[in-house]
């Protein structure tokens, strides 16, 4: 029995995919060449690993079982090129970083220059994504999160943290003026979240203790989305520094309600899914990473 990589890496792409044709885009192969891959694995096991019918692919109890190994002879052999690579001293492969879209555009994009200057054998794949996604399902080596993570048994690596200010424009100051007390926001345009609650909670003092619950007169999805309204005079806003650092320094956001802001940083976590020792690939661009963040102080 001669099993292949390529048919290991048809399969289990397949599964991964939910699909053939998907699979095929993945690999850049066609998919009468996924689908013969398939074909040569299960005549090889003499076994059907996949149940095809006209809408989905199915895992049989088999194929379940054979998932495991596949993705370990996989794994293996991924781990023996960078172990060779590691030999030369140079981190190579290909990196899929996931971030949500305002941290990659204002944090990951300017590293990414200097970063493929030390790192040149490294191929980075970057994919934004609001919400926790299935790392494996996703194809994904690392996963970056800002909040406090609520899955414990996740593997994760705190990369630093960024605090939260209470923001507006020179030229919604100008027109509306600055609130001089917390409970004076109450007169004034807030920008918010429309989920979750959470972060419509501003770390303010005040009667209610060390948050404040704000209403908003204009809400959306995307923190981006709200710096932009901010900058543009729209209203005050709740944002973290990691998006507002270049803003602040350059005048364009001004921090408001200064002495009643408790010092709130957000934790910044590097998820991934492997337990056993990270390839170089991925550590080292973690490391390059955390040591901007810890270097900007965000």
């Amino acid at each position: 029995m001669k099993i292949t990589l390529e048919e290991l890496l048809a399969y289990t792409s397949v599964v991964d995919s939910g699909s053939i044709t998907a699979a095929a885009g993945q690999l850049g192969q066609t998919t009468s060449g996924i689908s013969r891959a398939l074909s040569r694995l299960e005549k090889k096991l003499d076994t059907t690993l996949l149940r095809r019918t006209t809408r989905r692919l199915e895992l049989t109890e088999e194929g379940q079982c054979f998932l495991a190994h596949a993705r370990e002879i996989i794994h293996a052999v991924e781990h023996a090129e960078e172990q060779m690579a590691m030999r030369r001293l140079i981190p190579a492969g290909l990196l899929r970083v996931n971030a949500a879209a305002p941290f990659m555009e204002h944090v990951i994009v300017p590293l990414v220059a200097g970063f493929r200057q030390n790192f040149p054998q490294i191929e980075l794949e970057l994919n934004t994504d609001n919400l926790i996604i299935d790392l494996l399902e996703k194809r994904t080596d690392i996963a970056i999160r800002i909040g406090v993570l609520r899955d414990s048994t996740i593997h994760a690596r705190l990369l630093g943290t960024s605090r939260l200010r209470i923001l507006a424009s020179p030229e919604y100051i100008a027109r509306f003026g600055a609130p001089r007390s917390v409970e004076d926001l109450r007169h004034h345009s807030l920008l918010g979240f429309t989920q979750p609650e959470s972060l419509n909670l501003w770390p303010l003092r005040n009667h209610q203790g060390e948050n404040f619950a704000i209403t908003p007169t204009i809400s959306a999805s995307s923190g981006e989305t709200l710096r932009q309204l901010a900058l543009r005079g729209e209203g005050i806003v709740r944002l973290a520094d990691f998006m507002t650092r270049k803003d602040q320094r350059e005048g364009r956001l001004i921090q408001v309600l200064e002495e009643d802001t408790l010092e709130v940083r957000q934790p910044i976590n590097a998820v991934y899914y492997r337990n056993t020792q990270l390839a170089a690939r991925i550590t080292c661009f973690l490391d390059y990473v955390s040591a901007h963040i810890n270097e900007q102080t965000l």
